[in-house]
């Protein structure tokens, strides 16, 4: 009986194992296509006009290949879209789990739930089509489809996640804990700002990773409503092109192996190691407040 069971055990960790070796496995292959389709560019110019380049006409003669503008533009709706996103994802997850009716939380959840079902497409649509002709006329600018609008619909898709796994951190907060802050006489929302957060906060660390994540990685909709001008904007009225949007709008018109071809991966180059460098800050952060939840209990 024991040999079989130690079979399963074995049987069943090496399943896992074999998944989890082909879920790394296909990441590192496609690290592996993405640098050898982007390197050659440097052979035409080098890392740093690449990189600090102001100028992105691929199609010119000569051509420049200067994607300071696309960084710019990408970092800057990232943090927009972070300051209004997270206030808003984490304050309502806070009043789901502990502040709301539980008949009004269970009407509510599942409406924000629904954002995260909105295809992209659908909310960049309704950027173009509502909240451009709105900020156009409210502020009087040229154009609606810009730094702002690009950073408000990437808020949208980001407070689902960050508000659903942050309701899930507060209600993983033992009740004995919240009892314990009540019973030496502190009041409710004292027991929310000393103990509730800080023992979840490094599950809204989580939650907020993984929702900037999704909004540093997204193409459609800053695609339809960033604007689409190559520059460093001024203004958060601007129009933008996050390097996102120009991979998916030049990567169909760049010849095979060419040099424009070579750059769009190289800018993907770029975008993976911003990517990997917020992941790899945001786990030290996550890492540094569960240390100090933990302390603090």
């Amino acid at each position: 009986m024991a040999t079989i069971r130690q079979r399963t055990d074995n049987s069943v960790r090496f399943i896992f194992f074999v998944i989890a070796l082909a879920s790394i496995s296909i990441l590192f292959m496609i690290m592996i296509f993405l640098f050898a389709e982007g390197m050659p560019i440097f052979k035409k110019v080098s890392i740093y006009q690449f990189v600090f380049g102001k100028y992105w006409y691929p199609t010119s003669s000569p051509p420049d290949f200067g994607i300071f503008a696309l960084i710019v533009a990408s970092v800057a709706v990232t943090m927009v879209s972070a300051a209004i996103s997270i206030p808003l994802g984490v304050m309502t997850a806070v009043y789901l789990a502990e502040l709301a009716h539980k008949r009004v939380a269970e009407i509510l959840k599942p409406i924000v739930e629904l954002l995260a079902a909105l295809p992209s497409v659908v909310i960049g649509f309704f950027g173009m089509v509502v909240v451009a002709p709105f900020l156009q006329d409210t502020f009087g600018i040229p154009t609606g489809l810009n730094l702002f609008n690009a950073a408000l619909m990437l808020s949208f898709m980001s407070v689902p996640t960050i508000c659903s796994l942050s309701e899930d951190a507060i209600y993983s907060v033992p009740v004995a804990l919240k009892e314990g802050s009540l019973a030496l006489g502190a009041t409710h929302l004292e027991t929310l700002m000393r103990v509730v957060l800080p023992a979840s906060i490094s599950g809204i660390s989580t939650a907020v990773i993984l929702g900037m994540s999704r909004a540093i990685g997204e193409t459609m909709v800053v695609l339809m409503v960033a604007g689409g001008a190559a520059m460093v904007p001024s203004s958060l009225f601007d129009p933008v092109r996050p390097m996102t949007a120009s991979i998916a709008a030049e990567m169909a018109e760049a010849p095979f192996r060419g040099d424009h071809y070579h750059a769009l991966f190289a800018t993907g180059i770029v975008l993976f190691l911003f990517t990997l460098l917020f992941n790899i800050i945001a786990d030290r952060i996550s890492h540094k407040y569960r240390q100090t939840g933990e302390a603090s209990l």
